[in-house]
């Protein structure tokens, strides 16, 4: 969407306080014995007390609250009392929600506890990427220019980037225009930024995989070679210069 009212802008800070308090909350909570249910319960029960709405729910039909993906999986890990969280997994939460009309979008991946498979440095260039790449958006840029940011960093650290799955427009509903705001370089793209535009901006860096393959499941996604992938996203405000990042309470960079 784009900004045109401060009621709108309004709207947009709430929601994303909303998202970025969740996750940041989920984040602190986890601890090894824990399933994944309980996890995801406690993110419902947050999102609920703020008046949100889960947005995967809302628009999909999803089985959870929020996507919890652990280890191998890249994304839209289903929440179940089965999968027990263990110290040293790779934990990725994305939560998205709406409220009053206006919908956010966020998300972070972290080791819980010890470190066994040496993963940080994974999930501190995801950061750093991320930041990089944000740093960079300002109405005029070629979306195209960000993926290749993106593609290049990655591959400068050691690492690989998910090439099917992208950043998006976000505001007025969960997924809207640009849809594919890829971590990788597009030339047949020629979409620019918007400035007063919303989106969601989001690194999938990988280890070993170059594309994500959805399970039989119907939502879990899991790379095509193996390894691991570190996922962060903000929802951001784009402005003529540096943009202004609605979800910064969830201290992923911290």
């Amino acid at each position: 969407m784009s900004i045109t009212s401060q009621d709108e802008l309004f709207g947009m800070q709430q929601i994303s306080n909303a998202v970025a308090e969740t996750l940041k909350q989920m984040r602190e909570h986890a601890v090894p014995g824990m399933s994944t249910r309980e996890l995801d319960d406690f993110g419902g029960h947050i999102l609920t007390k703020m008046g949100a709405r889960s947005a995967p729910k809302l628009t999909y039909g999803f089985p959870g609250w929020t996507c919890i993906s652990v280890n191998n999986e890249v994304a839209h890990g289903i929440p179940t009392e089965h999968k027990i969280l263990k110290e040293g997994d790779l934990i990725n939460i994305d939560v998205s929600a709406e409220l009053n009309g206006f919908w956010a979008d966020n998300g972070g991946s972290f080791i819980l506890g010890r470190d066994f498979n040496q993963l940080q440095p994974l999930v501190d260039v995801s950061k750093q990427i991320l930041k990089k790449a944000i740093s960079e958006i300002k109405g005029g840029v070629k979306i195209a220019e960000i993926g290749k940011l993106i593609e290049t960093q990655a591959r400068h650290a050691g690492y690989k980037v998910i090439k099917n799955l992208a950043g998006h427009g976000v505001g007025r509903s969960l997924h809207e225009e640009p849809h594919d705001i890829l971590n990788c370089y597009d030339r047949y793209n020629h979409q620019r930024f918007k400035k007063n535009s919303i989106v969601a901006i989001e690194t999938f860096i990988a280890t070993h995989s170059t594309y994500a393959d959805q399970q039989a499941d119907g939502w879990t996604l899991v790379g095509n070679r193996g390894g691991y992938v570190a996922q962060h996203e903000h929802t951001i405000m784009i402005t003529g210069g540096m943009p202004v990042i609605l979800t910064a309470a969830n201290e992923i960079w911290s």
